[in-house]
Order: C-alpha cells, then sequence, then structure tokens
C-alpha cells in the first residue's frame, strides 16, 4: 500500500514538473514570437517620414557701396521673387530602440532630430547697377543666406513642423498600439507610454 501511494505521489510530482515544463516552454516561445513581432514593427516603421511644404517670398535687395571717401556712393538693388519648396523629414531607420523580453518592455532610447531642408528657386527682377558698383557673385550669396534665413522664419510661423511632428506621432504610435495589444510595455525616455496622449506629449517635451 505504501510503495502504491509512494508511486502516485512520484507520478503526480513528474506531472507538475513536466507541466510547470511545458507551461514554461510555452511562455518562453510567446515572449520569444512578441520580441520578433515587436523588431520586424520597429523596421516596418523605420522609414524616411517626409512633409512638404511650399512658400513664397518678395524682396527688394540693396546694396550701397561708398566712393571716393565717402563723398560719393553707390547703389544696386534687385526685386527678387523666391518660389521655394521646403521639406520636414524624420529618419526613422535612425531610431535608437532595445526589446527587453524579461521585463517585456520596448524602450525608444533616441528618435532622430527633424532634418529641414529649404529648395528655394529665385528670380530676379529690375537688377539696378553700375559700372564701379556691379552685381557678383558675393551678392548672390548674400541673397541666398537672406533667402533662406526670412524662409527659416517663415517656417517657425507655419504649421509645417507641427504637421511633420504629427506624422511622426502617427508612425510611433504603432509601436505603443502593437505593445500594448501583447501586453507589453512601451518606455521613452525612462516613463512607460500609458496611451497615445502620453506618447504625444513625451515626444514635445524631449523632441
Amino acid at each position: 500500500m505504501r510503495n502504491i501511494v509512494l508511486g502516485i505521489v512520484l507520478t503526480l510530482i513528474l506531472l507538475f514538473v513536466y507541466k510547470h515544463y511545458e507551461k514554461q516552454k510555452a511562455e518562453h516561445l510567446r515572449l520569444k514570437e512578441s520580441s520578433t513581432l515587436i523588431e520586424k514593427q520597429v523596421r516596418n516603421v523605420g522609414k524616411l517620414v517626409v512633409t512638404e511644404g511650399a512658400f513664397s517670398e518678395v524682396f527688394t535687395y540693396k546694396n550701397s557701396k561708398a566712393m571716393f571717401g565717402n563723398l560719393l556712393s553707390s547703389e544696386k538693388k534687385a526685386l527678387v521673387v523666391v518660389n521655394a519648396e521646403v521639406t520636414v523629414a524624420y529618419d526613422l531607420s535612425k531610431i535608437n530602440y532595445n526589446v527587453d523580453e524579461t521585463r517585456q518592455t520596448l524602450t525608444l532610447i533616441d528618435i532622430p532630430e527633424a532634418e529641414l531642408k529649404i529648395h528655394p528657386d529665385l528670380e530676379y527682377y529690375d537688377i539696378q547697377a553700375d559700372y564701379l558698383n556691379p552685381f557678383n557673385a558675393d551678392d548672390y550669396n548674400a541673397i541666398n543666406k537672406i533667402v533662406k534665413k526670412r524662409l527659416a522664419l517663415k517656417i517657425e510661423g507655419s504649421k509645417l513642423k507641427e504637421n511633420a511632428q504629427n506624422r511622426l506621432i502617427s508612425e510611433l504610435s504603432k509601436f505603443y498600439i502593437l505593445t500594448n495589444s501583447l501586453g507589453w510595455t512601451l518606455e521613452y525616455n525612462n516613463t512607460p507610454v500609458s496611451s497615445t496622449k502620453t506618447l504625444d506629449s513625451l515626444v514635445y517635451k524631449f523632441h
């Protein structure tokens, strides 16, 4: 009788160990599958997100040159019409991240800064200059600098950068949706992301 009871106990212990092993094995496999799925999502999102805008500017360029000890001055000027294409891009292939299976956490360590590119098309009208103070390469370089500075100010006052960041948030939200569906946690800047609104505020705060 004693041997029978001992046999039953041993059988139950072995059954428990086997079930525990199978459960651990299944859990490990699930974590691996989740980790692989998250890695794949990061790669899919890792693309160039570009927001485009068009800006126009018209201004008069003037340059005066003192001559004969300031007794005379020679002025040159031109009307400059600027049509510019502007892009704000986020290269999401540069995202620095970490997938922690133990903590079941996807951590966004670093998000690339926006890349602003301005492509101006300049047309010159009513160029006025004389022999003593002609238009030259320095004038065209000066005009290019002025144009880019003025356009940069217009861009800051526009919705272009905000629209670009909204597109960035839209792409990053895919990480939150996936991790949340798998029971994982998304973190950015050492802060857990509990909703897309949290992600939005964190990116605006630290980016």
